[in-house]
């Protein structure tokens, strides 16, 4: 179960054993009860505070707090102290952040990041056959684009990584003018806009990376991953480098239950606020981005590997993939 803290003013903590939100409606105290065990995690935003013990239990039972800020970007999280895993995972993993390695799973997350685009939009496209020639034409020049990046070659990664981020650029910027354009026309939008948002859509979709990212991070830690130890984006303080190289494969993961919003007409006006420089997704519109993004994410199940996964499953598998291959790369 994933809970998230939305409203402003609520309060976390422990009765009799129990997590309990405890917030105000329309004048009235309401509390909603939750055993430990059926908790995932907490996603925790403005305006909410949480008890000592709260976070005692919550860590007892390996249940994630994030806190999230206006865009739903995860600024911070509270984790259990234990490493979990084996060190030799992060040495081999930099290890491999210096090596040909390096190159080689970041043209496979990025490739794969591209097919799914590809396959979106073929999907989009048996849908829309007044708009064939024109995705199509958008489609060929992915393809083309894919094909190029994952036949780089060079002994690292800093070698080629200027062209490998022109490749993805340009493919992304193709991918959302498709997206914009078979979306009715009030919804269009001009590429991606961030902190802020400068449309709905984007507003939308940053606070659905937001989650994503946060979810990454996790798949990482437990599968003993060093989230700040990646291999393309580069080094920073406090950058969580390799969650924004893992992550290549699965930001479907968020774009199609968005797009789904916007395409079934959900999404009003009224689920953002604006600023002076953009629009912020308000509480309204975080229910409704939730609740679509829940379903997607932990609900529906789709076949991989033979068997039919949540896409939250998909994730950890993959994670634990990677760190197995690192410390036994002859399997």
């Amino acid at each position: 179960m994933q809970i998230h803290l939305n409203t402003y003013g609520t309060y976390l903590h422990v009765s009799d054993q129990l997590f309990e939100v405890r917030r105000k409606e329309e004048g009235q105290v309401v509390k909603q009860q939750f055993a430990a065990q059926k908790v995932k995690s907490f996603w925790v935003n403005k305006g909410v505070a949480l008890s000592a013990d709260a976070i005692q239990l919550a860590m007892q039972h390996n249940v994630d707090i994030v806190f999230l800020d206006g865009s739903g970007h995860p600024y911070s999280r509270v984790w259990h102290s234990k490493l979990g895993s084996t060190t030799l995972i992060r040495k081999e993993q930099l290890r491999a952040s210096l090596g040909t390695e390096a190159l080689h799973y970041t043209q496979q997350w990025l490739g794969n990041k591209l097919e799914n685009q590809i396959d979106f939009i073929k999907r989009l496209a048996s849908h829309r056959p007044q708009q064939d020639d024109y995705l199509q034409e958008r489609l060929a020049r992915i393809i083309i684009l894919r094909e190029k990046l994952i036949s780089l070659n060079g002994d690292h990664i800093s070698e080629v990584a200027d062209t490998i981020r022109g490749l993805e650029g340009s493919a992304g910027r193709l991918y959302f003018e498709v997206l914009s354009a078979v979306l009715p026309k009030h919804y269009q939008f001009a590429g991606r806009s961030s902190r802020p948002a400068v449309d709905p859509f984007n507003a939308f979709l940053n606070y659905a990376y937001g989650i994503l990212y946060s979810r990454v991070e996790k798949a990482l830690i437990l599968a003993g991953l060093d989230p700040h130890l990646g291999f393309l984006h580069r080094d920073g303080y406090n950058h969580k480098s390799m969650v924004y190289d893992f992550i290549e494969s699965f930001r479907i993961f968020g774009e199609e239950p968005v797009f789904r919003l916007f395409s079934g007409k959900k999404v009003r006006q009224d689920h953002v606020d604006e600023l002076a420089n953009g629009v912020s997704l308000n509480k309204e519109g975080k229910i409704l981005l939730i609740e679509r993004f829940n379903k997607h994410f932990e609900e529906e199940r789709i076949r991989y590997r033979g068997r039919n996964q949540t896409r939250s499953n998909i994730i950890q598998f993959e994670a634990h993939q990677f760190a197995n291959e690192l410390i036994n790369p002859d399997q």
